[in-house]
């Protein structure tokens, strides 16, 4: 089946949304990266300094910081309690615990991320997930009901280093293959998926979404001109090492043959430099040296501009080099990250979301049933710094006085379904060996005896 004319055109106008976005992207990525390219270093450096450019990677910091924080503990189905079983093995089986790490980098840093759902053809019980690049992938989205009614991810290099040569368009209720023809440039069409779900297998996550619009901003923004400034002090700092940051000598009364060896031949200039007075013969010749300069300012701006970064983003000082002189105690340590750990929960919030409409969507594929409302939980870890003295204390006596059950123990020790199922194993094991009872009740027994003859 040929691709229609309605298909055509909405490739193209797809195609068009992502070139729009292209430019934006390089630059942030470039950004994540640190390779960006600051556009005013001031006045005080001349052009051939720019080769020697510092960049201090707050943008990376922020993205990674919150990355790391970001922990899924489980997917839960309406009106359970515990995780599924079946979105347990979804998600093992496709790494994501891995891959949800990327998408969160991909929304935090172009402002949007994207993941897919497709068919298993070695098992149809654990669909494919996959995390798709916001640099291929593009989406129309209805307003009103806020779902994806199209999407396409356009991939691929031709010979002369051109793209792309390959879509996918994704429909509500068909998946169309598509490859760009090497003679005249036209699209084709390669296979189709009529899947007739109804929805298009592609979710999209939009990074600080304001009401009324379906565009995303990257999680750095707001530190980006602040990076741009602590590079030009970095750099600046450099050419200051080099001009006044070392003791400068001068000289007065001197000729240059004082400068020669004894062979007539000029002497080098480094060794000229530290051996000057031993070579001066002229008696009104006199030799003196500059006070360096102090570079202190350097460290005071770059200080400025630390703080700065962390209000903007909420991160404690420390993220951006302000350190203290004595290391900081636990208390501490959530008070000063009282704010990022907030943002971090918020976040979680919208992510989840996310994440329930992929898991619904999956255990859609896995079992033919649909999820009422895609209202899959998100179950996460605490984003905050462990303390774990703090907290093994507070569950020991709840757990003492029967408020708090072994099973209630574990979900507060942030203990996976996996990692509990395993404990589980072992209390039955522990249970059944009738040497371990033997042992266990002997040791009872000893007790007892000990204590009767005390």
């Amino acid at each position: 089946m040929a691709l229609t004319p309605s298909e055509l055109e909405l490739i193209d106008s797809l195609k068009r949304d992502l070139d729009a976005r292209s430019l934006d992207d390089e630059l942030l990525l470039r950004y994540y990266r640190g390779r960006q390219r600051v556009e005013q270093l001031g006045m005080a450096i001349p052009p051939a300094m720019r080769r020697f450019l510092v960049v201090t990677n707050w943008c990376r910091t922020v993205v990674d910081t919150i990355n790391d924080r970001q922990q899924v503990r489980s997917l839960i189905l309406p009106g359970q309690e515990t995780a599924d079983p079946q979105l347990r093995a979804i998600w093992d089986s496709n790494n994501l615990s891995a891959h949800v790490a990327m998408f969160n980098r991909d929304r935090m840093i172009y402002g949007r991320g994207f993941m897919s759902v497709g068919a298993n053809e070695d098992n149809s019980e654990l669909p494919l997930v996959r995390v798709e690049s916001p640099r291929e992938m593009v989406a129309r989205v209805d307003y009103r009901r806020e779902i994806v009614t199209a999407a396409a991810r356009f991939y691929g290099t031709a010979d002369n280093g051109y793209g792309p040569t390959n879509v996918t368009l994704y429909l509500p209720n068909v998946t169309v293959w598509v490859e760009r023809s090497q003679g005249d440039g036209r699209w084709y069409e390669v296979d189709r998926d009529p899947h007739n779900l109804g929805v298009v297998p592609v979710v999209m996550h939009l990074n600080r979404r304001m009401s009324g619009g379906w565009v995303g901003e990257s999680q750095f923004t707001d530190v980006i001109p602040l990076v741009d400034a602590a590079a030009r002090s970095l750099t600046n700092l450099q050419f200051a090492q080099e001009a006044h940051g070392v003791p400068r000598m001068w000289m007065a009364g001197v000729k240059k043959e004082d400068f020669l060896d004894a062979d007539g031949k000029p002497v080098p200039q480094f060794e000229a430099y530290f051996d000057a007075i031993h070579t001066i013969t002229d008696a009104a010749g006199k030799v003196g040296q500059l006070t360096a300069a102090d570079l202190k300012n350097f460290e005071t701006a770059l200080n400025i501009y630390g703080v700065q970064a962390s209000i903007e983003t909420g991160f404690p000082a420390r993220y951006f080099g302000l350190l203290a002189a004595n290391p900081p105690t636990e208390g501490s340590i959530r008070a000063d990250e009282a704010r990022l750990v907030r943002s971090v929960e918020s976040q979680n919030v919208e992510v989840g979301t996310t994440l329930g409409w992929v898991g619904a969507l999956a255990y859609r594929f896995a079992t033919g049933r649909v999820v009422e409302g895609n209202q899959v939980r998100t179950d996460w870890f605490d984003p905050a710094t462990p303390t774990v003295s703090q907290r093994e204390d507070a569950l020991a006596k709840r757990h003492a006085e029967g408020v708090l059950s072994r099973e209630g123990y574990w979900d507060e020790l942030g203990w996976s379904e996996a990692r509990k199922a395993k404990e589980r194993a072992y209390f039955e094991a522990e249970a059944l060996d009738p040497v371990t009872r033997a042992v266990m009740d002997g040791l009872s027994n000893d007790a007892a005896n000990a204590a009767v003859g005390a």
